[in-house]
């Protein structure tokens, strides 16, 4: 269409406005009272993009109606399967949906740059550079893909960690033959369509081998690093097809995850490379320990109930327990029983607590908890010698001393939660099994500490139940 305003074609100020709202959304989300209005934003400036480029890209042609039915058809099925999964999933399985949806994400982006590939060798004008988006937008959707798949089964526990022997020269060896493929292809201007696929196939590989040995507290990692590869590559196909409103998601994302990835190795003391390459689990110097620790000590849900009623200051340290027992909305209701005894209850988050980025701040928004009481990790351990009372629901590594003044463990210079300075330690706790990270947790031992064993909900709903007898 020929309609301009200002200068600009429908299409261009359509790709303004949907990039506009991308990033208005994504500022949003950083609050999590706005978290929601911003994503709902962000949603309908992709669907203005997606609509823009549909009705104006080019001029309506009833020859290419098969074309256009494809793309609705794709729209419905897309839009159906997303809404069925958001509205089914739970929390507890919200991780492994980003997962699986970054992936989609990474394939998509994967097949747009075959198809580009293809139009080359059928008469498009090949220029190095627009080779070399190509495949890069080739390698990184496919990493992000297989390694998104990869995690999702982790996740779900239907893929358990495996590292392979010289696993590590394998993936180097590997991501060597990537790029000395890609260089070759892209500076020779060979369109062979069997070394793309070779491409392709060391890219997937490698994707699998990349994330099949990274386990425990390093999957928040692995989940936000995999979504920056994610927003590269989506950012190499608006460059092709000069999709501003995509290209300007693209970076959006990968710029995001990349930060988030950065801030993420921050807290946890890991360096990306330790993470790429490394495993995160148990090791024998940390499990033969286990015996040494000392005694345990339990606490009756009358004498939890008796110290809560009792507390000025008493602050709560969530974990994937808490979302695994669906005992958010429980918890909630003991803080405003706590509040309405004048106790003062915040919740102290720490930064990789649970399976993602962010995943207790959801978990507790879902509940109603208001924003302000939940504490970064840092604001909450300055406080925490003035709390009487710290309530460790479903956390493990988060809370391990051993990140402190055990050399020998796996988690040893990891930034955690210091429960143990405040003056009483309840940990609600199914059995003593260990955390995500495969190692023993010392806090279970500690002389501050009693152990409330049960499901974390039910342990809660029996606390609410004492304290009103209080």
């Amino acid at each position: 269409m020929d309609i301009k305003l200002l200068g600009l074609s429908l299409l261009e100020l359509s790709y303004i406005v949907a990039s506009v709202t991308f990033i208005l959304g994504l500022k949003m989300l950083s609050s999590p009272d706005k978290a929601r209005k911003g994503n709902l934003i962000a949603g309908y400036g992709m669907g203005l993009a997606i609509a823009a480029t549909i009705l104006f890209k080019e001029e309506f042609s009833p020859d290419k109606w098969l074309n256009y039915s494809l793309i609705l058809a794709g729209l419905i099925i897309g839009t159906v399967i997303g809404v069925r999964m958001a509205l089914k999933v739970k929390m507890t399985a919200m991780p492994q949906m980003v997962s699986f949806f970054n992936g989609m994400g990474g394939a998509c982006a994967g097949v747009i740059s075959l198809v580009e590939f293809d139009h080359l060798r059928h008469g498009g004008e090949v220029s190095t550079g627009m080779l070399i988006v190509i495949l890069l937008g080739l390698i990184i959707g496919s990493v992000s893909f297989s390694g998104s798949m990869i995690a999702y089964g982790k996740l779900e526990g239907k893929i358990a960690d495996k590292a392979l022997p010289a696993g590590q020269i394998i993936n180097i060896l590997l991501l060597i033959a990537i790029f000395g493929l890609a260089g070759f292809l892209a500076i020779s201007g060979n369109l062979s369509m069997p070394m793309l696929y070779g491409l392709l196939t060391l890219s997937l590989l490698y994707g699998v081998l990349f994330v099949m040995p990274i386990g425990g507290a390093d999957m928040p990692v692995v989940i936000s690093l995999l979504n920056s590869f994610t927003g590269m590559a989506a950012a190499f196909g608006g460059f092709l097809y000069g999709n501003q409103a995509m290209l300007t998601g693209g970076i959006l994302v990968g710029s995001a995850g990349t930060i988030l990835t950065v801030l993420m190795c921050t807290a946890m003391n890991r360096s990306l490379t330790n993470v790429i390459i490394g495993s995160f689990g148990g090791g024998n110097a940390a499990s033969a320990k286990s015996g040494e620790q000392g005694t345990i000590k339990e606490i009756s849900v009358t004498d939890a109930a008796i110290l809560l009623a009792y507390a000025n200051k008493v602050s709560v340290v969530p974990g994937y327990g808490l979302a695994v027992a669906q005992a958010q909305h429980t918890v909630h209701n003991l803080e405003k029983l706590l509040e309405d005894k004048g106790v003062e209850l915040t919740y102290a988050i720490h930064p990789v607590a649970g399976r993602m980025p962010g995943h207790m701040n959801v978990l507790l928004a879902e509940a109603d908890v208001p924003y302000p009481k939940l504490l970064e990790m840092e604001d909450a351990n300055e406080g925490m010698a003035s709390t009487d009372v710290v309530l460790v629901i479903g956390a493990n590594d988060v809370v391990n001393p051993a990140a402190e003044n055990d050399p020998s463990s796996p988690i040893y210079g990891m930034p955690v939660v210091k429960v143990w300075n405040a003056k009483n330690i309840i940990v609600l706790k199914r059995s003593m099994g260990k955390g995500y990270a495969g190692i023993e947790n010392e806090l279970f031992f500690h002389p501050k500490n009693r152990m409330l064993f049960g499901d974390a909900k039910d342990s809660l709903e029996k606390l609410i139940a004492e304290l009103k007898n209080l």
